[in-house]
């Protein structure tokens, strides 16, 4: 009955199936692992068949990413009608949910970038600009200017928080307020850290 059922698959379909099994995948294993062979047997159909969908190794990892990626980014989308403040509280909140509940695909995408495949990181970089454009929507809403210094630390916060999720969520284990609460501080604090150009502090020299 479940080979029937396969064969009434449409490619289309077939595809979605292969894909969703490896990202669920990712819950157990680390993404070098999810391999052809791997998702195959996973998923009860010939190496054959999923090569034929992917065409390799490396077209395999990047579809696993790009789908966990969009996953990520839709679990968190910012809600538009929240004051600044409590939107991005609300945001990371589902941030650290979602860690919470794929931590495998969260790790792996956060390793992602360190992946020899340069697709693999464009699409671990494209999350990481998003989210850093989110939380730079909610400065500007509160009063900063503006600059390529701000847009700068707040793209490097993006990682550092990254960094605090792992440790805090994947390995320790921390309550979720007291993270929220943390990385909610910390991104404001790095907003709060630029000076403006031509402010006093801006224009004097090395003290």
């Amino acid at each position: 009955m479940s080979a029937e059922r396969r064969t009434r698959l449409s490619p289309e379909d077939r595809r979605s199936q292969l894909v969703v099994t490896g990202v669920a995948a990712l819950a157990d294993h680390p993404l070098d692992t999810v391999t052809i062979e791997f998702l195959s047997r996973a998923a009860g159909v010939s190496r054959a068949l999923v090569f034929h969908y992917f065409g390799s190794q490396a077209g395999l990892r990047r579809e696993l990413v790009r789908t966990a990626r969009d996953s990520m980014l839709r679990a968190t989308e910012p809600v538009a009608e929240l004051a600044a403040l409590e939107r991005l509280d609300d945001t990371l909140r589902r941030i650290v949910e979602f860690v919470e509940q794929h931590r495998g695909t969260f790790f792996s995408l956060v390793r992602g970038v360190a992946s020899a495949d340069a697709e693999v990181r464009r699409v671990v970089e494209e999350a990481r600009r998003e989210q850093a454009d989110r939380v730079t929507a909610v400065a500007l809403e509160l009063g900063a200017v503006d600059t390529p210094l701000l847009r700068i630390a707040l793209r490097s916060w993006v990682s550092f928080a990254e960094e605090v999720l792992v440790e805090s969520v994947l390995e320790h284990e921390l309550p979720a307020d007291e993270i929220v609460g943390f990385l909610s501080r910390s991104a404001l604090a790095v907003a709060g850290a630029i000076d403006a150009p031509g402010s006093a502090s801006s224009t004097q020299g090395p003290r």
